[in-house]
């Protein structure tokens, strides 16, 4: 089993998870609000997915209070940051495979 699919991470695959992991990866951390803002989803689908993210270990997710009003704050862990970094390298490797043997589409 050599073909990079066998490294995608499913955890991070899904394409919500996928784009939180994203663009938690861009920043140190992120309001609540502006990623869910950032991503497009509704503020329950952005909880789902990064409940299950947390526990996987690659989101933290930090509440304090500003005034009255409860913040949330979202980051990578040093192991999401990783697992990202390996999702994204399978993609690229997926990418750029090649097929070594066989005719081409062109030459049937």
């Amino acid at each position: 089993m050599s073909h990079p699919r066998w490294e995608l991470d499913e955890t991070i695959h899904a394409p919500v998870r996928f784009s939180i992991v994203a663009a938690l990866a861009a920043v140190d951390s992120a309001d609540f609000r502006a990623l869910r803002d950032t991503i497009e989803v509704t503020d329950s689908a952005l909880s789902k997915q990064i409940s299950t993210l947390e526990a996987a270990g690659y989101v933290k997710v930090s509440k304090t209070f500003i005034g009255k009003r409860p913040r949330t704050s979202l980051s990578l862990t040093p192991a999401g940051r990783a697992a990202f970094e390996r999702h994204l390298r399978a993609l690229r490797e997926i990418a750029e495979v090649t097929v070594s043997e066989g005719p081409r589409a062109a030459d049937r």
